[in-house]
């Protein structure tokens, strides 16, 4: 008895032992650090608790000479914001000015990123309010050309080249993959992109695999020319100065043939002095609306100017809603607005709530234009640099009904 006794309370040291050794083994994450190896795992402070408020952390990612980084997140649990404002991950390849591979938050993984170089570097800040369980991510060297069917992207500085999606035209791209290419053009040159074949999985809001397009040099959604999905190639795109980046982005579920494009370089034009042919027609009025509310702006008289197709492309964004709450405050109105369809996104920031979309809008002269609560509205106007719409008396809005519908979703294929 006493034999069988010590037989079964070795076997309990022994098994207390391993799950102490389990615990040992487990890593602590900290808030940064230098990193150089082969391969490892980062986390947020804390990880799996939650993340502290009111923190930086900066990793730099250093792997053998000759290599470059690939990082994938395995879990990410931020604050969720559509313009991820708050509480988010940067990360950017190389340690010192460096292109910035991507902004993320939320619960949303992208896929690999792959630095240019042996080096990268990862940036998370928190605010003061909602936290959650912060990211967990594993990096590792890999040759630079070493693609495989997962890596894509890059830098394209030659006077014209092609790129496309991973697996084209063989077989759809795969899930969870973001892919970055930086094309950068001389000086005095700008870059045209066109593309020969688009199929990205279809979304009216392209909120799942998308294609963006940005001015300069970096993922920045002010510079956001445009967020493409669907079977329709999207128009040409022409970039404002000598750097342009697109970036793919494929989520973890559908996926679709995928797209190949094509890139020039253009010389730039610049403005000539030759004066303009007289007309008849009356000189159209280039102003800027202001984006705050005054006594003077609200003095005009309260009338919409032109056509809903005529302010169309002067507008940063059109939507169709209903408003779910509208309350007056200094002279304006701030609007919550439930979304019905989304034409013209432009950089307002949109929350999502399940399948529910919303937006906030301010009427800058509480009565012009008059909203009311429950109604359903065709809304243009401009976006702040929060991402809020503004509405100003002059912009174009009015009540939306079904037969307006045709009519905006022609106006959605217009070219302007």
């Amino acid at each position: 008895m006493w034999r069988t006794c010590g037989v079964f309370c070795a076997w309990i040291l022994l098994f207390l032992t391993d799950v102490c050794a389990q615990s040992q083994r487990r890593p602590v994450f900290t808030c940064g650090g230098n990193i150089t190896a082969d391969s490892g795992v980062i986390g947020s402070q804390g990880y799996p608790g939650v993340y502290p408020p009111n923190t930086k952390c900066v990793w730099k990612i250093t792997v053998p000479e000759g290599k470059v980084v690939v990082l994938s997140f395995r879990f990410i649990d931020l604050e969720s914001d559509n313009l991820c404002r708050y509480d988010y991950v940067d990360v950017y390849s190389g340690h010192v000015n460096g292109q910035r591979l991507g902004r993320f938050c939320g619960t949303f993984k992208p896929g690999a990123l792959v630095s240019t170089g042996n080096k990268m570097l990862l940036q998370m800040l928190s605010d003061a309010n909602t936290a959650g369980s912060g990211f967990l991510a594993v990096f590792s060297a890999a040759h630079p050309h070493e693609r495989g069917e997962r890596y894509c992207g890059g830098r394209l500085d030659k006077p014209s080249g092609t790129f496309k999606t991973p697996n084209w035209p063989e077989k759809d791209y795969p899930a969870g993959v973001t892919c970055s290419w930086h094309i950068v053009a001389p000086k005095n040159q700008i870059i045209e992109v066109k593309f020969e074949k688009f199929d990205v999985e279809r979304d009216n809001y392209c909120r799942y695999d998308h294609v963006s397009i940005f001015n300069g040099a970096e993922i920045n959604d002010a510079k956001r020319i445009g967020k493409y999905c669907g079977d329709s190639p999207p128009a040409p795109v022409l970039s404002d100065g000598n750097q342009l980046l697109i970036q793919f982005l494929s989520d973890l579920s559908l996926t679709a043939d995928g797209f190949i494009g094509h890139y020039k370089f253009r010389p730039k034009k610049f403005p000539t002095t030759t004066t303009a042919p007289t007309t008849t027609t009356s000189p159209v009025t280039t102003r800027p609306i202001p984006l705050k509310y005054s006594v003077a702006l609200c003095q005009q008289k309260c009338k919409r100017r032109g056509t809903l197709e005529s302010n169309y492309c002067s507008s940063n964004f059109v939507i169709t809603g209903t408003v779910i709450t509208a309350v007056m405050r200094g002279g304006s109105t701030y609007a919550t607005v439930s979304i019905i369809n989304v034409y013209k996104e432009g950089n307002l920031a949109i929350q999502q709530a399940g399948k529910t979309m919303s937006t906030k809008i301010v009427i800058l002269c509480k009565k012009c234009p008059f909203i009311r609560r429950g109604l359903n509205y065709v809304f243009t106007g401009q976006v702040d640099e929060d991402g809020r719409g503004k509405i100003a008396p002059q912009h174009f809005v009015m009540a939306f009904k079904t037969k307006n519908q045709k009519g905006l979703n022609v106006l959605k294929n217009k070219q302007c």
